[in-house]
Parts: structure tokens; sequence; C-alpha cells
């Protein structure tokens, strides 16, 4: 990874970090990418850290929601770099959540071959998670994430108070992957997030701030030793393989959090089935998600739709399923020995 990951309490040195970049801000026009919800908060007082430091300054606001994530709201977004003239030196910047992370990141991946772009996360999903990586891309025909690229942006600026505006839907959402980044690699992590739990229920600032800390220091981790996902980053998609099915079958009216929870839970009883971690281990995960306020089940899905959306998941190889399962709290790996019995009985256990 090449580039900076900042964690502050607002966005005072937005444009201090904005100028470290390789090319002088002075002499870029700038399009700030956010959603509808997003820029009634956040855009006017980012409008502002450019105007008057910049070549120019644009929005593009579309509307918010994973309904529109896909290649419609790129074009759209590329009509706007084109109208308004945006260079290979130009920027774009992403002001949202991982919805919005994902689409400016792939436009501008494919605009002029590419032109930087940077993250400004304000989600808690999007902080610990879809803002590090490098991952961009929109989902295609109801399937997640199908169209993409690998496009590392050249900064990454956190802002921990924007946690506050959050609804609670949306920080459960993120501890989802919080959740996630402990079972898979760090047992020392997941008894900190349980001995830390009401502080971070509370949104106790400096929990937090340790909390995204150590999550996005996992995942950097990870991404920095496999950035193609050609090895160990496919442990990342702990949970995600039936959670991405359950998201798609439920029209995308759970939030991806609570559905990789879902998933993290069918993941953990494939473990246990396997003999990989004790039937103690696997109720002792199971409770350790409810803990958090996060579900473990979800009720009125059609369980062949979400067997049938498990088998589109872009993690199988050659015909045969690919899970992210457990040897053990923290020590997470790839197994392609998941038939599609075991599959429909882990469905069985999460869709009541």
């Amino acid at each position: 990874m090449n580039y900076k990951i900042v964690i502050e309490n607002n966005f005072d040195n937005l444009l201090e970090e904005i100028r470290s970049l390789k090319t002088e801000i002075s002499q870029r026009k700038v399009c700030i990418v956010t959603d509808s919800n997003v820029s009634r908060l956040y855009l006017n007082e980012i409008q502002q850290v450019f105007e008057g430091n910049c070549r120019g300054c644009v929005s593009h606001v579309f509307p918010a929601g994973e309904a529109n994530k896909h290649l419609g709201t790129i074009t759209e977004i590329l009509q706007t770099l084109t109208e308004n003239h945006f260079d290979r030196k130009d920027l774009v910047v992403a002001l949202g959540g991982g919805v919005t992370g994902d689409i400016a990141g792939f436009a501008a991946s494919i605009y002029m071959r590419g032109i930087e772009f940077v993250q400004i996360p304000t989600s808690l999903l999007a902080q610990v998670d879809s803002s590090i990586g490098g991952k961009t891309g929109v989902d295609f025909n109801g399937l997640k994430n199908l169209v993409g690229a690998f496009y590392e942006p050249g900064l990454v600026y956190i802002n921990l108070q924007v946690i506050n505006t959050l609804p609670d839907r949306e920080f459960k959402c993120g501890l989802g992957e919080i959740l996630k980044h402990s079972l898979l690699h760090s047992e020392d992590y997941y008894y900190w997030l349980k001995n830390n739990r009401e502080a971070i229920l509370k949104k106790d600032p400096n929990v937090l701030a340790e909390m995204i800390e150590r999550s996005g220091k996992i995942k950097q981790y990870i991404v920095e030793n496999d950035w193609r996902e050609n090895g160990i980053r496919a442990l990342l998609n702990f949970g995600h393989t039936l959670g991405h099915a359950i998201e798609k079958e439920a029209d995308f009216k759970l939030s991806h959090g609570a559905c990789v929870a879902i998933g993290m839970n069918a993941a953990c009883w494939l473990s246990a089935l396997k003999g990989r971690i004790s039937e103690v281990d696997y109720h002792e995960t199971v409770d350790f998600i409810r803990s958090f306020g996060l579900p473990t089940s979800v009720e009125g899905l059609d369980r062949e739709g979400v067997y049938k959306a498990s088998c589109q998941d872009k993690k199988n190889q050659h015909g045969h399923f690919r899970f992210i399962l457990l040897n053990s709290i923290g020590d997470a790996y790839i197994d392609s020995s998941v038939t599609e019995s075991d599959i429909r009985n882990a469905i069985d256990v999460v869709c009541k």
C-alpha cells in the first residue's frame, strides 16, 4: 500500500494532507462525489476546504443507497468529469460510505485510464473496511461488486467525529466487519472487543479511535501481503459468501454488516461441522456477535434463492466453493472442501 491512512477528530488537517500528494492542489480541479444523504451533512464543509485552494471544485451528488451502485451512476460521474474538462492531473474525492467509495474509486480508475482519488469515509464500515485496500466497483445484474478494479486511493482521511451522526443501523453495520477482523486474524483483538463492548456501544471516543486503528491495521497487513487477492486476502471474505447471498436475496434491505454477521454464523457452524472449532467455541462466537446487537439469522428468505446466489460468488473457483472457515478464534483458512450439502445445511441454520 502506497498511501497514508490519517485518523483525526475533525477535517482541520485535510487540506494539509491533500497537499502532501504528488501534484500540488493549486494546480488541480477537484470533483467531490457523494450521495444525497451525506451531501446534506458534510458537502459544504469539504467544499470550503478546496475552494480558493484549487483550480476549481465541482460536486457530483447521486441518490443514496445500494440500488444506485451500478454502471449508470458511473456513466453520470464520467459525464460530470468530461463536462468540466478534468484531465489526468485532477482529483476525485469520495465523500461518504462504502457505496460512494466503491463508485467514485471505480470512476476514477477508468477515467482517462486512471486519475487520482482520495477517500473520506463517513461510515464506520468504510473507515475500517471498504476505504482500505483499493477495491472499487459496482453491482451488476443483481450480483454484488461483479464489475470493478483494484485501484488505490492517494489518501484515506478518517474523521472520527462523523460516527456521531450515524444512525444506529449504520454503526452496527460497521461493527459486523470489525468483529470479522478479530475472528479471522486476532484472538487478542477478539478479547479486547469483548472486554470493551459497553464502551464501544456507548461510542466512547478513545475506545472507538483504538478500535478503528486496530481494525485498519489488520486489513492493511493482509492487503499489503496480497493486494490482488491471490492468497491470504481472501480471508477477509470470512462471512461474505453466504452474507452476500443473503444480502442479494433480501434485496439489500438488510445492512451489509448484518448480512456478514449472519454469514459468520454460517461459517462458524461449518467450522464446527468440520471439526476445526469446538461446539463450545461455535456457541461462544454466536454469543459474541449477538452481544453487539447484530443478527445471526434471518427470517422469510427463500433458501433456494440464497443457495443459488452463493453459487455465483466471485470467490468460487473451477466450480468449487471456497469458504473462509476458522481453525480457531483468530485463525482463519481457505476451505475448498465445502459441499453443496454442507452449504444447504448451513443455510438452514441461519435462514429460519
